[in-house]
């Protein structure tokens, strides 16, 4: 599984990469760029509380491989259409809310099955594990793409990504999970109430969950925003992009390897916020540096820091909840995970073309640390998890 999700992930990071150069290019507008990201989150946001609710009723794996086929056909849709010469930025967004909606259930089955597959014990270790995996994608995914983009052209980006879907369908196939729902009688609305119920009775998990919205929120919009970063701060061309992307997974690789060198301990939620304020740091220093080896450092530690406060807040939230509850609880943290992220890239990018990415990106990381210090500080229960 382990493998295959590998693949997949590093043909995923070669079609992000071709796909934000190519709208910006398209486009030259930072608000357009935000828009694509936020028709492709915007899905999840909408629809992964339905998806936990299948990913309790009927098979993990079937829901899975429905979610990675729809995604394979719109890889190799995009790659026709930019072959034809017929792209246009709304296909783009279409086909990005497409992969959004498959995500959507997709996202919460997975989140599901991979605990599954090892004892209770070892959850923390795989979700790290599970974690490296799509954060070294990030590194080698950026780097191929960007390759492919020079060399070849944005086509064999999408196409490879196409490609890249059959490797996690194998072993999809391949794999014999220990546990399968057994399906429910209540309704669809029932089941998700019980999540909800099942949530609020658990301490700490709502913050969990709130906490989740307001990181990805505040961070992820650094992401969204690399190529602009690369284009007006440094004047580059898409290997400033590529760069960026590379060393921001690197340091992805780094802080979940921390992470699944240790075992599960008392004092994770606070190891978390202490990492999220030098984080909040981190991403205020992107937006003032006008330095770039300065700016490819702070990029490395948001990274590192980044991946170390989800792995951590992740294993927290799964480790309190059974594999009968599992898909619900999951699909609600992953609304709040992935629900910030277009809401934040919106307003980001109707902010920079307000004002600058430099200011935008500096008020953002004071947020994040005012955020880590309320928890830290104020509301104390959180941090004793």
């Amino acid at each position: 599984m382990w493998f295959g999700a590998c693949t997949s992930s590093i043909g995923t990071w070669m079609q992000i990469l071709a796909q934000s150069w190519l709208v910006y290019r398209l486009t030259n507008s930072p608000f357009y760029l935000s828009l694509d990201a936020f028709f492709g989150q915007a899905p999840i946001f909408l629809l992964s509380l339905f998806g936990g609710v299948f990913a309790d009723r009927v098979s993990r794996r079937r829901l899975l491989l429905m979610s990675q086929v729809i995604q394979l056909t719109c890889a190799f849709t995009l790659a026709f259409l930019v072959a034809t010469n017929l792209v246009k930025v709304w296909q783009i967004w279409c086909l990005s809310f497409t992969v959004g909606v498959a995500q959507s259930f997709g996202g919460p089955a997975y989140s599901a099955l991979v605990p599954t597959l090892v004892k209770k014990e070892d959850l923390q270790n795989a979700i790290a594990l599970n974690s490296i995996q799509f954060n070294l994608a990030r590194v080698v995914g950026p780097a191929l793409g960007g390759i492919a983009l020079i060399k070849l052209g944005a086509f064999w980006c999408f196409f490879l990504n196409g490609l890249s879907f059959l490797a996690v369908i194998g072993t999809l196939l391949a794999i014999r999970p220990t546990f399968i729902p057994a399906g429910t009688g209540s309704s669809v609305i029932d089941s998700m109430k019980q999540g909800i119920d099942f949530m609020r009775k658990r301490e700490g998990m709502l913050s969990l969950i709130g906490l989740a919205f307001f990181i990805t929120l505040l961070s992820y919009p650094m992401i969204t925003f690399l190529p602009v970063i690369a284009k007006t701060v440094f004047h580059g061309t898409s290997n400033t992009f590529t760069l960026f992307l590379c060393i921001s997974g690197a340091g992805s690789v780094t802080g979940a390897l921390l992470v699944a060198g240790q075992s599960a301990q008392p004092g994770r939620a606070k190891t978390s916020l202490q990492a999220l304020v030098v984080m909040g740091v981190m991403i205020a220093i992107i937006g003032v540096s006008y330095f770039l080896p300065l700016t490819t450092a702070a990029i490395f530690m948001v990274g590192s820091l980044m991946m170390v406060v989800f792995a951590l807040n992740t294993s927290l939230v799964q480790a309190q909840v059974g594999d009968a509850m599992r898909g619900r609880v999951m699909s609600v943290y992953n609304v709040a995970f992935r629900g910030g992220m277009p809401i934040g890239s919106v307003v980001c990018g109707y902010l920079i073309e307000k004002f600058s990415i430099p200011v935008v990106l500096a008020g953002n990381g004071i947020l994040v640390v005012i955020l880590a210090l309320y928890f830290l500080l104020i509301q104390k229960k959180l941090a004793k998890l």
